[in-house]
């Protein structure tokens, strides 16, 4: 169990930067890709991430369970599904109602990432909760997951920005992200399952 969520913490990073690096692909037809542009996104997922560590911190200690971390996959490819159909559609709406590049770049931005994100964000303090063993290692235990995590984070920013957005469409990388997102929740019944005390 513990190496399965090693890895759901390490593809939940991997996710996450994935998607902040799309948002500003998302966002550039419309805001174009000035530093209010990023300024917005980059404000957007950190305030959303904030909101997931206390979300998932609160809702890791109710009887935590690898079955019950995995639904947090599962809500997060939910929520990031929609995003290929409706993404679009939302941009205008918001482009047609505010002129201005700063606030609409952040009002799409909030509207389109920070429920997916602030699902996302309950990933890293539920995998800590499920990891520890003894208050005596929880120091270490939650440092080397967030060093996984952070890892993770990081090859997701390479190979989105170097690759993927080369080699694919939005809509298509988004799709893998959602498909990746279904396959760790799936994955998280192929392993025996026990309650933390």
């Amino acid at each position: 169990m513990v190496p399965l969520i090693y890895f759901l913490a390490f593809t939940g990073g991997f996710v996450i930067m994935s998607l902040e690096l799309l948002g500003g692909r998302v966002l550039a037809p419309y805001f174009g890709s000035s530093i209010y542009v990023w300024g917005s996104i980059i404000s957007v997922f950190m305030l959303s991430l904030a909101a997931g560590y206390l979300i998932g911190g609160s809702w890791s200690v109710h009887e935590p369970r690898l079955r019950k971390f995995g639904f947090i996959f599962l809500g997060s490819a939910i929520l990031l599904g929609p995003l290929i159909l409706l993404s679009e559609d939302m941009m205008e709406w918001v482009f047609v109602r505010i002129e201005d590049p700063r606030y609409g770049s952040l009002t799409a931005a909030t509207l389109l990432f920070m429920v997916p994100t602030i699902i996302l964000g309950m990933i890293s303090p539920y995998s800590v909760r499920l990891l520890v063993k003894s208050v005596h290692e929880s120091g270490k235990t939650a440092g080397r997951l967030y060093f996984v995590s952070t890892l993770g984070s990081s090859l997701g920013t390479l190979i989105t920005s170097f690759y993927l957005v080369l080699w694919f469409e939005i809509d298509q990388i988004l799709i893998g992200l959602t498909a990746t997102l279904l396959l760790l929740w799936l994955a998280t019944f192929c392993v025996r399952d026990e309650a933390k005390s």
